[in-house]
């Protein structure tokens, strides 16, 4: 009860705060000819036989529903249980939906399949009932031959990415009684029962060439997303205090984003006070925050099937202490050496050696932090793309030092997620305070 009342609270001082992001509170989104575009160019990858994707099965309880994020990446269509299929031998899609009783479309809403305008809103070539899935592959198998272009390898989500997906499996399969295959799995199985004379090949590989490099559309969402995310950490910070507790902190960020177009949270947020900052994934966020305490952040928005990634670290009280100061300066030192050097060719290796040689010449210790290159940032928060490859125009990603020492409650990280432009890059997350002055000024004014 005390909780809940803490984040009513926030939520309501949080309504009278003025913003100042210079764009209307609604979402950004994509045109017809982006979800066009992506199919063309992936059927123009795969070059023959039919590309078969499905999305999400059902809503998640407690939660709103956010599509399977390589199905979404080429269609846009948000409604459940769909289908698509693609023939790159004439470039057509086309999209299968569940029909609906009166009583789904009294509970649910209405799918496509009864919007007579669906197929020109989708660029769909045609729409059909899902039952007639089968009966469409059989039809054409003649013509387009007797390949599957499908998802062999893991899906990622809103949080984790593809490799994490199959470490998740592995955690859970650990008890027997867990250890069913998974509903991307559970396809495969049924299309090989139904089609044995076709081959399968893993359509991923085309799809994570391109979803790692972001167009225009996709940036245009980012850039938006990093100043409502940025924005969501300011107000976190001015909802911090001695004597209150870290959900309402999560609280006030999340009145941001979601007032602001956000479908909600791009993963829990991470709001560690004290002992808490130095556990990595730490989502309980229920502690009540101290005098003294350190408290870290890590926070970023779910826009239009666009991830944010945020860390920022900060005095409960206000301002930094002396161990405090020294250890964030080391992070911070990181991050900017990190940012300074990143443009199109340059490698992790090639940013570590920077980092080390501004280090060394500022005459600081970074006590093991190398710097280097993030995870991706995309549909997922952890996103697809290949590792250890030189940067490329259009790449995002989050770059995130942080140092912990858990025997004196000490956790600090700082992470902005960066594009890479033509000629360097750009910190879509920079409008959030991280230089030990600005921080210290912002938390003054906290009433």
């Amino acid at each position: 009860m005390k909780r809940n009342l803490g984040i009513r609270l926030i939520m309501a001082v949080a309504l009278t705060v003025g913003l100042v992001l210079d764009a209307a509170a609604q979402r950004t989104g994509y045109t017809k000819e982006e979800f066009l575009r992506r199919r063309a160019v992936l059927m123009e990858k795969t070059g023959n036989g039919m590309i078969i994707l499905f999305g999400g099965a059902a809503v998640p309880a407690g939660a709103h529903f956010r599509q399977d994020n390589d199905f979404y990446y080429y269609t846009g269509v948000d409604d459940t249980n769909a289908v698509v299929v693609m023939t790159p031998k004439n470039g057509r899609a086309f999209l299968f939906l569940p029909a609906q009783s009166p009583r789904e479309e009294m509970i649910d809403g209405t799918n496509l399949l009864k919007d007579s305008r669906g197929a020109e809103k989708t660029g769909m070539a045609e729409i059909h009932p899902l039952s007639y899935l089968d009966e469409f592959i059989a039809r054409n198998a003649g013509e387009h031959g007797t390949k599957f272009h499908v998802r062999l390898s893991p899906a990622d989500d809103v949080d984790s990415g593809r490799w994490e997906t199959g470490i998740f499996v592995g955690r859970k399969n650990r008890t027997h009684y867990n250890d069913q295959i998974s509903i991307d799995q559970h396809r495969i199985v049924k299309l090989k029962e139904r089609y044995p004379v076709f081959f399968f090949e893993d359509v991923v590989p085309h799809i994570d060439a391109m979803r790692v490099i972001k167009s225009a559309e996709e940036i245009a969402v980012l850039r938006r997303n990093g100043k409502i995310s940025a924005e969501a950490v300011k107000q976190a910070m001015l909802a911090s205090r001695p004597g209150g507790f870290e959900y309402e902190v999560e609280a006030a960020a999340m009145h941001v984003v979601l007032k602001h177009g956000a479908r909600g949270f791009a993963y829990p947020p991470i709001v560690g006070s004290g002992p808490n900052s130095c556990v990595w994934h730490y989502s309980k966020n229920e502690r009540r925050m101290e005098s003294g305490d350190i408290l870290l952040m890590d926070f970023g928005g779910d826009l239009d099937y666009m991830c944010m990634d945020i860390s920022r670290t900060w005095p409960v009280s206000g301002k930094f202490s002396d161990e405090q100061r020294e250890v964030y300066t080391i992070a911070l030192e990181v991050l900017k050496a990190c940012l300074e050097f990143y443009r199109p060719g340059v490698t992790t290796a090639d940013v570590q050696a920077h980092v080390a040689a501004v280090m060394k010449k500022k005459g600081i210790d970074p006590r093991g932090q190398r710097g280097g290159i993030g995870h991706y940032v995309g549909m997922s928060t952890h996103d697809v793309g290949p590792r250890g490859v030189p940067l490329q125009e259009g790449m995002v990603f989050a770059i995130e030092p942080g140092l912990y020492y858990p025997e004196i409650n000490l956790g600090v990280r700082i992470e902005d997620t960066v594009l890479i432009t033509k000629d360097g890059c750009e910190v879509l997350t920079k409008d959030v305070p991280k230089e030990i002055d600005e921080i210290e000024k912002l938390l003054a004014t906290r009433k």
